[in-house]
């Protein structure tokens, strides 16, 4: 590899290791209004965004929306609790390549059964196991990045030379962008297959 291609592999790196994860510690044990909301999920997730001095991680307008569509329990007295943001968490990652609706399938059932619940597993247990593999799968991640990278730096060996690094690039771009489609398909097979269960369970027996 030149030594153009090596930096573009170590910025890469690099980003994956400012993926933020907020852990339940981080967040405040009191109550907080909605203004309070979106400034500390904005603090803690914005240096993980593509622009981050433009995107919204979270705005009074996607709360109120995510309310409506019954992905988030409404406030007490306008106040949200922890377990509010943490489900707000679960919400940023799965909007990305989720629709409403499979959010919905996929994540009531938590807030049915462990939205603040009194004793026993709770939302912030199922929040612990889901995110302690992180560091684990970043570097698991990484790993699979540079395979690909180097894998797309063997193609268009005989292009014209001027066209060859945007080639390789593309090559790049699209073996990520099918492992994304396919791991997508994936999560809407699963999705889908609990829905009908879910459909078949309600349904009256005969």
């Amino acid at each position: 590899m030149t030594l153009e291609t090596e930096d573009l592999l170590q910025s890469i790196l690099n980003s994956l290791d400012r993926i933020n994860y907020i852990r339940p510690e981080d967040i405040p044990d009191i109550e907080l209004y909605m203004d309070q909301v979106t400034t500390f999920m904005g603090s803690r997730l914005k240096s993980s965004t593509r622009y981050p001095d433009e995107d919204k991680i979270l705005t009074k307008t996607m709360i109120n929306n995510y309310a409506k569509n019954d992905l988030l329990p409404p406030p007490i007295k306008k106040k949200y609790s922890k377990e509010h943001v943490l489900v707000l968490i679960f919400i940023y990652y799965f909007k990305g390549f989720m629709s409403i609706s499979d959010i919905q399938t996929i994540l009531k059932p938590i807030t049915d059964e462990f939205f603040q619940k009194e004793d026993g597993f709770k939302l912030e247990d199922v929040y612990n196991e889901v995110f302690s593999l992180e560091k684990e799968e970043v570097e698991q991640l990484k790993q699979d990045v540079t395979e690909k990278f180097h894998k797309s730096q063997e193609t268009f060996k005989d292009s014209p030379q001027k066209d060859r690094e945007f080639l390789q690039i593309f090559s790049f771009v699209c073996l990520l962008s099918f492992d994304v489609y396919v791991k997508k398909l994936i999560i809407e097979k699963m999705i889908d297959s609990y829905r009908e269960e879910l459909k078949a369970a309600q349904e009256p027996k005969t």
